[in-house]
């Protein structure tokens, strides 16, 4: 687990690496305002791309139980599936979201100053859903067949083409067009469009399994019963992860209250928090993996010990993490903000969130082992209430009738995570434990 998890790691930071230098070209070089723009939009994406990370789950669980089983033709039948119903949910997904953008971003209130380069930041990314979509479908196919090292290398290829691009097109080098915070939004298209193309001919120079051939193409068109079956592992996800991004809105509507430097300093938090929760969301997608390559394979007795490397992998890797940010995380936020009352919202921010983070991951690892038996339904309930029940609440009232302002929404986080991990716990120990691997068996 520990040999697929840290090139996984390193992946989903390699991801997230052109973000963060967008972030930091942003705060330090443009201003404060480009900063917080694209920091309004961020949870609006994250609401778009929810919809394909459920579906990507499903689909890792299904290839990785027919991997298992070698049963090849079938793991095709789930790629031509997912490939076609994420091609036609991004194309109606960005038509709607550029439609609606204006609307959603006067709805979040966002500060007069900032919203119209949020909405044409937003604008360019919505316009490239579909290709950014099957880029993380083929992904997730990859790595559901225990193959965490191949996506790694081409997400390198997409950061690198990022990271080239970057300031080339913010700045205008060269002969390219000088195109300020836009160009961060190019740089990320266009590094996804490369690295995908290079990996999908890599697939096919290596005769791998899931190349895009003439055998994939046949099943390219969604078969009802798959997709069913898709949906069904899939949607609960999905929900989970809008109630989540639904629920981000609602926290930047009530720091959007406290003007732009607050929501520039959440910006910031939410670029170093993406890097601290790298362990935990690596280790749902492992343990969900493995879990479901066990049984595939009809090895349910490894099952448990899956769980336990999961939680141990969860403090050991996320703890070392944790504390390396909070001892230089002045040194960390000063990469992306310059102003003094900014930064200091933002160190408040992180010193307030970062230790909840573990407790995340603990119960990432819960609800990841469930999900790859099938049971969906109740790690997304306990997800919602979470969130809906605590983590808002919390934030609201704190910040609404006490005098922690900022403080008080901040704190809604740890409070959530807690409860969170609070009923996956009481869940798998006096039911799932009991009753779902019977059931398997």
């Amino acid at each position: 687990m520990l040999s697929f998890l840290l090139p996984l790691i390193l992946g989903n930071a390699l991801q997230s690496v052109g973000q963060l230098a967008g972030s930091i070209v942003l705060g330090r070089w443009i201003g404060v305002g480009a900063l917080a723009a694209v920091a309004n939009f961020f949870p609006v994406f994250f609401l778009m791309n929810s919809f394909v990370i459920g579906v990507g789950s499903g689909a890792s669980i299904l290839i990785g139980q027919a991997w298992g089983a070698r049963n090849y033709e079938r793991m095709r039948a789930v790629m031509g599936t997912t490939l076609a119903f994420v091609c036609l949910l991004g194309t109606g997904l960005a038509i709607v979201s550029n439609l609606l953008v204006w609307d959603l971003m006067r709805l979040l209130g966002t500060p007069q100053t900032i919203i119209a380069d949020s909405v044409s930041y937003a604008r360019i990314i919505f316009s490239c859903l579909p290709l950014l979509f099957l880029y993380f479908a083929y992904t997730t196919f990859i790595r559901g067949t225990g193959d965490s090292r191949t996506p790694t290398l081409f997400l390198g290829v997409s950061t690198g083409v990022n990271l080239l691009l970057l300031p080339v097109l913010v700045f205008g080098w060269g002969p390219a067009p000088r195109l300020g915070m836009f160009g961060a939004a190019w740089a990320t298209v266009l590094g996804s469009t490369a690295s995908l193309v290079a990996m999908l001919v890599y697939l096919r120079l290596r005769q791998h399994p899931l190349q895009l051939d003439s055998l994939v193409i046949r099943h390219l068109w969604i078969d009802p019963r798959l997709l069913g079956l898709l949906l069904k592992l899939g949607i609960p996800s999905s929900v989970n992860l809008i109630l989540v991004s639904l629920s981000e809105l609602a926290v930047i509507s009530l720091v959007n209250r406290y003007g732009a430097s607050a929501t520039a300093a959440y910006g910031a938090v939410n670029q170093v928090v993406s890097y601290v929760q790298f362990p935990a969301v690596s280790l749902g997608i492992t343990v969900s993996i493995f879990g479901a390559q066990a049984i595939g394979a009809g090895k349910l007795e490894r099952l448990r010990r899956v769980l336990r490397s999961g939680v141990g992998l969860n403090y050991l890797v996320g703890g070392m993490l944790v504390v390396g940010v909070y001892l230089f995380a002045r040194e960390i936020l000063g990469l992306f903000l310059t102003d003094g009352r900014t930064l200091e919202i933002a160190r408040e921010l992180l010193y307030i969130t970062l230790w909840g983070y573990l407790v995340f991951g603990h119960a990432q690892v819960f609800a990841a082992l469930m999900r790859a038996s099938g049971v969906v339904l109740w790690p997304t309930t306990f997800g919602i209430v979470a969130i809906w029940g605590v983590e808002v609440p919390v934030a609201y009232v704190l910040s609404t009738y006490t005098g922690l302002g900022l403080r008080g929404i901040w704190l809604g986080y740890p409070a959530a995570f807690l409860a969170n991990l609070g009923m996956q716990y009481l869940y798998y120990r006096y039911v799932w434990r009991h009753k779902q691997i019977t059931r398997l068996i």
